[in-house]
């Protein structure tokens, strides 16, 4: 089971009371006659472990001379067959018959060979080897080496040693040494020196890989897997990323993974079964709370949604449980969290896509916009190409020299010569950051109803200079101040979450270890009866008065407490707008750029388009950090900002965004 001191985190356990001649007579039993009793033989063999299950096999044939796996073979049909037959091979005949499976034939799955070669340990990878030579007579490496290229043939080669140093006493010279190697061997080499890539994340061991990683972001100021896709391509980017995934953390990867195979149209059902069988007696139970952390439904769920007859119920009772149904927390998925937690505390340049024009010349610009909106039809493209390319200050600038060069209004003209998603995007830019936020936020207070996802938005990701002049840039506009509009717009809890963010007085200081403490206990006091303290109030008077440094300290501190990350308390003990705003500010506080990507993701993905959302943050977001947003959005979502833009939208609107984008990534 598991190693001396480690607590077991597989789904699947040895079964207690177990007994080899019993089980094979119940399966015998179940196959006897005509058809065969699917239901009994999933309940068997998804309660034993594999060790049982090879007993079984074997005390078969002894009872009965015949073949339990050929017997399986013949009763059951399609995906049921091969995930009980999957069940049935020791893990390491498992795997060998996955890459044989992969390399045969014509053509190569080569996500098989990076899944399996990506994350098995050294003793697996040793196994594995003897095993494909045991069952097929044939050396692993040499049919690798024969089906593969290139520098994916030669990392898949390294892997397949099983040669990775086990070492936990970590060099700080050394990590530091291996960190520039990259760096210099990629992003500040014309070309790349693939073989030092191949070398660093071939050999060296976990421990010291992820102080590599943690070094590389602080010197590149861009984690090691965005660098990877900058410069490696193909297969070979594919298993550098996920050898880099599975040293960070194997249960999050399987969870990504597991995630993909199941999403959109139509299920691969083979990866499916293949980590649902490799890892039920390794790490299920971590990987499911990952996946219920990473993707906010439980793996049990998605299972159930997406898969159906035996094959589900045998999936289903390999996952081992609910942990939407539970609410439990695992460790692994504690520790992905600080792992990202600790990530935020690095400092990372921020960029915006929209840089100051060199050649600036307000009057230039002035003239090309009359030109482009004089007489019969409006020149669009002249208007995108301008103001995009402008910094909003140059902006301000062509407003002043169009006013003095024509003695019009900039803003009106463009107003009656351009419609629709693009005039809205083109105002849009020509206010002032303060300006265009108040009209956002008045916006979703004025009028029936209340937008309250724009005003969580705005209001938990500005700090205290852009709220101060949005209060400022509000009063002007509308006469009234933004702190009023808010309270008489919401009530309860909201309100004074909303109405605190508003006086901008958030502490600006660097983080005080001892009081992080102090608040972190009190967020995690689940006991108290005073109603003058309630959970909404305790969490308050920290999210929304707290430096984000300091909040970083108070996360890291919840973690070790609980064993659990503070969203997903507040998740679980609050509920509506109170719910949303302390998750809008604990993500902004983690990764503002991660949290925009997701927003962004959103706001494009299935049927139709939030256009509002994607205008006010491709606006709001294109002079601080859009380049870091873009990112974010292709690490998380494995697709570029640009493309997602390109498809999603179309004709003067897609100019101007893509302008504003600024690159494909």
């Amino acid at each position: 089971m598991a190693p001396q001191g480690k607590v077991y985190r597989g789904s699947v356990k040895d079964f207690q009371g177990f007994d080899a001649n019993q089980d094979a007579e119940a399966l015998y039993n179940a196959m006897k006659g005509f058809g065969s009793d699917k239901e009994a033989i999933l309940d068997l063999i998804t309660s034993r472990s594999n060790k049982q299950r090879v007993e079984i096999c074997q005390a078969y044939k002894s009872l009965y001379g015949k073949d339990l796996i050929a017997d399986l073979k013949y009763e059951l049909t399609g995906k049921f067959e091969r995930l009980i037959v999957s069940l049935m091979r020791p893990p390491a005949y498992g795997d060998a018959k996955e890459i044989k499976d992969a390399i045969s034939g014509v053509g190569t799955d080569e996500k098989c060979l990076i899944e399996i070669l990506a994350s098995r340990t050294n003793q697996q990878i040793h196994d594995l080897v003897a095993a494909y030579k045991d069952a097929y007579e044939r050396d692993l490496e040499a049919d690798i080496v024969g089906d593969t290229s290139g520098h994916f043939k030669k990392m898949l080669v390294v892997l397949l040693q099983g040669a990775r140093e086990e070492d936990d006493v970590v060099s700080e010279d050394l990590v530091e040494q291996d960190a520039k190697d990259l760096l210099e061997a990629g992003e500040l080499k014309w070309g790349t020196d693939e073989a030092q890539f191949i070398y660093i994340l071939g050999r060296r061991s976990r421990q010291h890989l992820r102080l590599v990683f943690d070094e590389y972001l602080k010197i590149a100021g861009k984690p090691i897997e965005r660098s990877i896709r900058g410069e490696l391509s193909g297969d070979f980017e594919k298993l550098m990323l996920a050898v880099v995934k599975c040293i960070r953390s194997t249960a999050e990867y399987f969870a990504e993974r597991l995630y993909k195979a199941m999403k959109g149209l139509g299920t691969r059902d083979n990866t499916l079964i293949r980590i649902m069988v490799s890892r039920s007696e390794i790490d299920m139970l971590d990987i499911r709370e990952v996946f219920r952390t990473k993707y906010e439904k439980s793996l049990y769920n998605m299972i159930k949604e997406d898969t159906s007859g035996e094959y589900k119920k045998a999936l289903l009772k390999l996952c081992g449980g609910d942990d939407d149904a539970a609410g439990e927390f695992f460790p692994e998925a504690a520790q992905v969290a600080y792992r990202m937690w600790e990530l935020s505390a690095v400092k990372v340049e921020l960029r915006g896509t929209v840089q100051p024009a060199g050649d600036f010349n307000d009057d230039g610009d002035a003239q090309v916009l009359r030109k482009a909106m004089k007489g019969l039809g409006t020149d669009e493209g002249a208007i995108i190409d301008v103001l995009t390319k402008r910094s909003n200050a140059q902006r301000q600038q062509i407003l002043k020299a169009y006013k003095a060069h024509y003695g019009r209004d900039l803003m009106a003209d463009l107003k009656s010569e351009l419609s629709g998603s693009l005039a809205k995007l083109i105002l849009g830019l020509m206010l002032t950051p303060a300006q265009y936020d108040a009209k956002q936020l008045r916006k979703a207070v004025e009028g029936a109803g209340t937008d309250e996802s724009v005003l969580i938005e705005i209001m938990a990701t500005r700090n205290n200079q852009e709220i101060r002049a949005i209060n400022e840039a509000y009063q002007e506009a509308y006469h009234k101040s933004l702190e009023d509009d808010l309270s008489s717009d919401t009530s309860g809890h909201f309100k004074r979450i909303l109405v605190s963010l508003a006086l901008g007085n958030r502490d600006e200081g660097p983080d005080n270890p001892a009081q992080a403490h102090e608040d972190a206990k009190k967020l995690a006091d689940v006991s108290s009866n005073d109603s003058s303290d309630s959970l909404e109030t305790r969490f308050l008077s920290i999210l929304c008065t707290r430096s984000y440094p300091h909040l970083c300290r108070v996360f890291q501190e919840f973690i070790k407490m609980t064993n659990h990350d503070v969203e997903h308390a507040i998740k679980k003990r609050m509920s509506g707008d109170v719910r949303d705003a302390f998750v809008a500010i604990v993500r902004s506080v983690k990764n503002k750029p991660a949290f925009f990507a997701d927003k962004l993701y959103k706001s494009m993905k299935g049927a139709g388009t939030d256009e509002r959302t994607l205008t006010r943050i491709m606006i709001s977001r294109s002079e601080i950090d859009l380049l870091n947003i873009r990112g974010e959005f292709i690490d998380l979502f494995d697709k570029s900002l640009h493309h997602m833009i390109e498809k999603d939208t179309s004709g003067d609107y897609r100019k101007a965004l893509l302008a504003l984008c600024g690159g494909e990534d």
